[in-house]
């Protein structure tokens, strides 16, 4: 993820005198070691001196707030710490924060244990005391269990970092609201100024005639050669001078939009199919790139789910899967099979496709506007989540389906658009009717990639509500 980095502070105190301290730093430095050298962490992990009493952790923790790569602090506690002297820097810290309740040695040397073995390794010990001092301030952190070297610990806390790096990704993210939201629906409304309180995104509108100004200056030689780079990339099986008319105007519409969006510094957008002034067609094909490529996009106006597409792509940085906007649009109610089949009317990313996308035109049917074009695929069958992220006057929820991935009943050659099809879990009608209960939007963030422990984290981080159907 970049330059992104994790501080890792070791809790001691001055009591024990220098040659255990200096044991507690070198064992601290041993295991920043052995972590990033572990391939399972997503950040570097970055040793800082023990901390030991209330001056130096006001330090250390001010350190992690002024790095604008630090985005998050792991504590551990290789000695007794007390925690009256934590307040005043656990007080300051504006990152997110992990517990690593762990120690140095995997097994106690039952035979050799003395009072100086104990006096050192008291990580069951400092962890109580640690752990009641962050719930009596209540402060949101994450607790992991467990020896550094085991796989499990390390995925839990990558799941973190992660989270944390979404977070960090979130507090400078500018989402570019291309035109208004589509007439009269509620979900997609909202109050930006408190989503930008909530999680520092800032959302701000656009005229669609700006976008189409820059769209205008794109050169016929620009447009030649991001042709050649779809008819690599892509099947096209219709070449008719209408079809290739349409995804040229589309190839002019993304280097446009590009241009746009690194004018304005956003890397979220949203576009509506009802606000289309001076563009020929509906940005489907342009919305999927940009997509392929991080950017968060949400349709008819929708904006957070343009900034949580985008946060989750951060979030699944190196992952396989892909991360993708997505709408429930339709169910198979066959009794004991029923299953919903996701899609929308263009904008499906290519990066959770199953195999090459096929590059088509056809007509939309809505907006006004000349047959756009698209890319076409199926997903690959596996679990997956949908995320939702809604506004419920005073507060935000996040809502987190996990569902199984399956194949069509049969193809689907008369349907095209990229499309996918589920089971809700724990099955369908309770996964259906939990999500319509919690208030869930038709428009989601689908994902292979990432867990609903990571999302979790996610809203721990970000102070929100969670509604976790699985």
């Amino acid at each position: 993820m970049g330059s992104n980095k994790i501080f890792f502070l070791t809790g001691s105190q001055d009591l024990y005198g220098a040659e255990p301290l200096a044991k507690v730093a070198a064992n601290a430095e041993n295991i920043v070691r052995e972590l990033n050298g572990s391939g399972r962490l997503s950040a570097e992990i970055v040793w800082h001196p023990t901390v030991r009493n209330s001056a130096e952790i006001v330090s250390a923790m001010r350190e992690a707030n002024q790095d604008d790569d630090c985005i998050g602090v792991i504590t551990w506690m290789h000695t007794f710490s007390p925690a009256k002297m934590r307040i005043n820097g656990l007080k300051l810290l504006q990152k997110p924060l992990l517990h690593f309740a762990t120690q140095f040695n995997r097994l106690l040397p039952w035979s050799e244990i003395d009072m100086d073995f104990m006096n050192l390794n008291q990580a069951a010990h400092g962890d109580r005391e640690f752990g009641f001092i962050c719930t009596r301030m209540g402060l949101a952190r994450k607790v992991v269990v467990g020896h550094w070297s085991d796989p499990e610990a390390l995925a839990a806390i990558d799941n973190w970092i992660r989270a944390a790096a979404g977070w960090h990704e979130s507090q400078t993210l500018r989402v570019a609201r291309i035109g208004d939201n589509m007439r009269e629906v509620a979900v997609t409304e909202g109050d930006k100024v408190a989503a930008q309180i909530q999680f520092g995104y800032a959302v701000n509108t656009y005229g669609v005639g700006d976008v189409a100004e820059c769209i205008a200056r794109i050169s016929e030689p620009e447009v030649d050669e991001l042709f050649r780079e779809y008819s690599e990339l892509y099947a096209i099986p219709d070449r008719s001078p209408e079809a290739l008319s349409s995804i040229r105007d589309a190839a002019r519409q993304e280097l446009g939009l590009r241009s746009f969006l690194e004018q304005v510094g956003a890397r979220a957008l949203t576009t509506t199919f009802e606000d289309l002034h001076g563009l020929n067609q509906l940005p489907g094909l342009a919305c999927q790139r940009l997509m392929a490529d991080g950017y968060g996009f949400g349709a008819e106006g929708d904006w957070k789910t343009a900034a949580l597409l985008r946060i989750m792509k951060v979030m699944a940085f190196g992952l396989r899967g892909g991360v993708s906007f997505m709408e429930d649009y339709t169910y198979h109610l066959e009794s004991g099979r029923e299953r919903a089949l996701g899609a929308h009317m263009l904008e499906v990313c290519p990066s959770i496709a199953a195999d090459r996308p096929s590059l088509e035109v056809h007509p939309l049917g809505i907006g006004g506007k000349s047959a756009p074009a698209r890319l076409r695929f199926g997903t690959p069958p596996g679990m997956a989540i949908n995320a939702s992220l809604i506004e419920l006057k005073d507060r935000f929820r996040l809502i987190v389906n996990r569902v199984k991935t399956v194949a069509p009943d049969a193809a689907l050659p008369r349907l095209p658009v990229a499309h996918t099809v589920w089971i809700p879990q724990p099955d369908f009608k309770t996964g259906v009717r939990r999500w319509i209960e919690a208030g869930g939007a038709h428009h989601a963030v689908y994902t292979p990639a990432l867990s609903p422990e990571i999302m979790t984290d996610f809203a721990r981080i970000a102070g929100i509500e969670l509604t976790l159907i699985e």
